[in-house]
């Protein structure tokens, strides 16, 4: 079976830099058109001046031939100025602006600690139409896990989206039948993406034979009930949720340690994992909806005029691939992904 779709985005991608990006730039590049690409670099990008330089690197990392563009954001501080983000809409390259709770996860120490200390930022945003990103997770340590979602929604997005009734909003990489429902509920101002791993698989990926650490993400795996409301999300008419892969690449050695790092490396088959979930759910035939039109409607950009093939075949993934001066493990490393890219 082969499905022509037109060539899909990623919504939510992190690169790094250096090294590491020149290693895992390839994947994505090979499957998407664009990219909105993560801030959470070290130091973060936090001014457009930054973005610029971020930009050309990875426009210099490109595959010979390459016409991938990416979508560049700031990274939201406590005390980011509106005047930042004026420039922002300004220069024409920077297209959303990321909200990590400070500490939520990889590189997100200079993050919000209180979203009220950013509302000069905050209105700006409102005032110049950049959608806000959420990493929609309280880090409260009296908050279970597998709650910070949950609660982050009552306590932070419903008063926040209650201030700035404007403000284009995307929560990304959403777990819980919660976040779907709220989502579905806020109107077309609010949209979330969806991962790969999160459609796949539940929370009993990262305990299956063992502690697994490379199944390990933020936010975590949640119960099959979840799982499965994210995928009638995907593979419905909803326009609000469209394709974000979160894949997060990080060297095998900061993963199996003593306290890895979370995230989930997926761009190796950043479309043929969701074609598998949604060949599972008998949804072929929402996937370029998901994956090509809906994001870019949203963000106000056209679609991509190129198209890709993908089939139906068991494809073998490596047990590990090369990352700058180390390797990454991939998601079914060693195992199999039930599509491939012919065209």
């Amino acid at each position: 079976m082969r499905i022509t779709l037109i060539r899909p985005d990623d919504w939510h991608l992190h690169l790094r830099d250096g090294e590491a990006l020149a290693a895992v730039l390839q994947h994505t590049a090979e499957r998407f058109g664009r990219a909105i690409v993560m801030p959470n670099l070290k130091p973060p990008i936090t001014t457009v001046a930054a973005a610029a330089a971020y930009r050309e690197r990875i426009l210099g990392a490109r595959p010979d031939g390459s016409r991938f563009e990416p979508l560049m954001t700031l990274y939201l501080t406590d005390n980011t100025p509106a005047a930042e983000i004026a420039a922002a809409k300004k220069c024409g390259f920077v297209h959303a602006v990321k909200y990590y709770p400070a500490g939520a996860t990889t590189n997100s120490d200079s993050g919000v600690t209180d979203w009220k200390k950013a509302r000069a930022a905050l209105s700006a945003m409102e005032q110049h139409d950049i959608p806000l990103l959420l990493h929609g997770e309280v880090t409260d340590a009296d908050v279970d896990v597998f709650d910070r979602e949950r609660v982050f929604l009552e306590r932070n997005l419903t008063p926040l989206q209650r201030d700035f009734p404007g403000l284009r909003i995307v929560l990304e990489h959403v777990t819980t039948k919660d976040a779907v429902d709220f989502v579905k509920a806020a109107g077309p101002r609010m949209a979330a993406t969806i991962t790969a791993h999160h459609l796949l698989w539940n929370r009993n990926a990262i305990f299956q034979g063992g502690i697994r650490p490379h199944a390990y993400c933020l936010p975590v795996l949640k119960r099959e009930e979840h799982r499965k409301a994210l995928v009638a999300a995907a593979t419905g008419g909803d326009s609000q949720f469209f394709l974000g892969t979160d894949s997060a690449p990080h060297a095998r050695h900061t993963k199996e340690t003593t306290c890895g790092c979370a995230g989930i490396y997926t761009s190796h088959a950043g479309i043929e994992l969701y074609a598998e979930a949604f060949d599972n759910a008998g949804a072929l035939d929402k996937l370029e909806s998901f994956a090509s039109l809906r994001g870019p409607k949203f963000y106000g950009l056209p679609v991509n005029k190129d198209r890709i093939t993908i089939e139906k075949a068991t494809t073998p993934v490596p047990a590990e691939l090369p990352f700058g001066a180390h390797t990454l493990v991939p998601m079914r490393a060693g195992e199999t992904v039930g599509w491939r890219i012919v065209g």
